[in-house]
């Protein structure tokens, strides 16, 4: 009987993630044997603090605050540090010695991606990445292999379990956003710094990852239009409900072609979505993702994205195939970008809007704020009013758009916020899905 072969983990980081990829590592140890070919030795972790209380017992014996030791002494290493640096500095050591890279750092990957892979490309190792973007959800390797012969289009969905819980919470349960915020806090959702995902900045790096693989191109985190949900009030989602509809927090990765050229859009907002179309049903801390092929047609893919457990499944799903290539030989799957399109601005868009007005409860405003819409050819497809208090003298409008440039729609808004008629613009939707 052949013996079989031994390759060094190293594991940097034991946060809720990473201590769970070394409980399951050590716990399933012959599992992971029969299923890669090799024997998985955990040879050390990497922590700040040895002497940290932590969630998972870890053996005191493999906590460690040497990082180059560690690397230089390892077949495959998981980065699961988070941030910027020191995980850039330890993943370019470890590319260097020759091992291959898991990591789940989104925030890396949407900064510094280009320059990771073009090092793995040079030394023929493996970077992997399947928890970057959608924790447990399988999308990375299906971009990556399954749909390698197909030409993306599109893909849309929520990226974000943190803000997907909140909004629906609003939704669902009638919560206030501070009540739903609260509630997602307790229960561990929301990231140590609330912005990171409030304000959309972990959606943008998770769609810059998304595009920069969909489209075999370079997208730079700041090439990613951004907005978050700190604006999104109860009354929005009360408009919301009487359209039909329900606010998601969306990223948006499509190209485009119009006469100025082909383009990619990249874009993260708060979108209305019909309660008919699948997203709509995504409830919790979950996520879903479509991905829309030329030849494949339209695909979802849905599941936990958030979770120390379920984020530890796809880590060590890719570690496996990392050791499966060690066994088989071969250089890594290369990922560095063979095209260069160039990355469209929000305006070239073409999108709806929903736009509710307070206005003057007075005759022929209505007809005043058509005439404005006109004016920047922009047509009207929905338009509801109600006075919210009687005697009240203002009135609420919404008005649903038909499709146009998110230039002359952005144009529109502005009109009429300066109107006379106009009291506030209360607030301003992109609807998707349709």
């Amino acid at each position: 009987m052949t013996e079989q072969r031994t390759l060094r983990v190293a594991l940097l980081g034991a946060g809720s993630v990473g201590s769970q990829v070394a409980r399951l590592l050590q716990e399933h140890a012959d599992d992971f044997a029969e299923r890669s070919g090799a024997r998985l030795e955990l040879a050390g972790i990497l922590v700040r603090d040895p002497d940290a209380p932590r969630d998972v017992p870890l053996p005191r014996e493999l906590l460690t605050t040497d990082a180059e030791s560690l690397i230089l002494g390892a077949d495959i290493v998981i980065e699961l540090m988070g941030g910027i640096e020191p995980a850039r500095t330890h993943v370019l050591a470890a590319l260097r010695s020759g091992a291959d890279v898991v990591t789940g750092n989104k925030a890396l990957l949407a900064t510094h991606g280009a320059e990771i892979f073009e090092l793995a490309d040079q030394v023929g190792a493996s970077v992997s990445y399947e928890a970057a973007v959608a924790a447990a959800i399988p999308i990375i390797r299906p971009l990556r292999d399954s749909l390698a012969g197909d030409r993306i289009v599109r893909i849309f969905g929520i990226v974000n379990g943190s803000t997907n819980f909140i909004l629906d919470s609003m939704d669902r349960q009638g919560l206030s956003a501070e009540e739903a915020q609260r509630i997602a806090t307790e229960l561990g959702y929301l990231e140590a710094d609330p912005t990171l995902d409030l304000e959309g900045y972990d959606a943008a790096q998770k769609a810059a990852i998304l595009a920069s693989l969909a489209f075999h191109t370079s997208v730079e985190i700041d090439d990613v239009y951004r907005e978050g949900i700190s604006g999104v009030t109860a009354d929005m989602i009360e408009d919301a409900r009487r359209a039909g509809s329900v606010i998601k927090l969306l990223a948006v990765c499509e190209r485009i072609a119009d006469a100025d050229g082909e383009a990619i859009s990249v874009r993260v907002y708060p979108a209305l979505i019909s309660r008919e179309h699948p997203l709509a049903s995504v409830h919790g801390g979950n996520n879903a993702v479509f991905v829309e092929a030329e030849a494949a047609g339209p695909l979802m893919f849905y599941g936990a994205g958030a979770g120390g457990v379920q984020t530890a499944s796809a880590v060590l799903g890719d570690v496996v195939s990392a050791a499966r290539r060690h066994i088989a030989g071969g250089v890594g799957v290369g990922e560095t970008p063979r095209q260069s399109l160039p990355t469209a601005r929000i305006g070239r868009i073409t999108t709806r809007y929903q736009i509710t007005l307070e206005v003057a409860d007075l005759p022929g405003v209505l007809a005043t704020v058509a005439g404005i819409l006109s004016e920047e050819q922009v047509s009207v497809a929905t338009a509801m009013q109600t006075v919210e208090n009687a005697g009240d003298a203002t009135a609420r409008l919404v008005i649903g758009t038909h499709q146009a440039t998110e230039q002359a729609l952005s144009d529109t808004v502005t009109r009429l916020a300066e109107s006379s008629v106009v009291t506030r613009v209360a607030s301003v939707l992109r609807v998707e899905g349709e």
